[in-house]
């Protein structure tokens, strides 16, 4: 059989039925369990704490060990862009969306300045 002709007819119908009863299944289980989870309880504030230190573990690796196109940008511009969102994200009452427009909106301008040569 071709690698090609694996992927062809009732087989991608085939995997995509089985990927979607896989996130089906969990899905299934989350919903069920979620109603008897206390969300003041310890358990659920102990997985609230790691999940915003992974979050900011993952922020702090953009910033300052970033891979692909952004390990080109300097650091101040990504540090800058990121202070500016996070200030807006502080000011707005923790509005997300508008802290991330901000962010991503400091950090096209000083690429452009510094596309343009105005910044150093």
């Amino acid at each position: 059989m071709q690698p090609l002709e694996l992927w062809g007819g009732t087989n991608i119908w085939l995997v995509a039925g089985l990927c979607f009863l896989g996130t089906f299944v969990w899905r299934a289980i989350g919903a069920a369990v979620a109603a008897h989870i206390d969300p003041d309880g310890a358990v659920f504030q102990w997985l609230n704490c790691v999940a915003y230190a992974m979050l900011a573990g993952l922020i702090a690796r953009i910033l300052l060990l970033p891979i692909g196109i952004l390990a080109d940008t300097p650091t101040f511009d990504r540090a800058m862009a990121m202070a500016a969102g996070f200030a807006l994200f502080l000011v707005l009452r923790r509005h997300v969306f508008a802290a991330t427009l901000t962010a991503f909106a400091v950090m096209l301008g000083l690429t452009a300045l510094r596309g343009q040569g105005i910044l150093g």
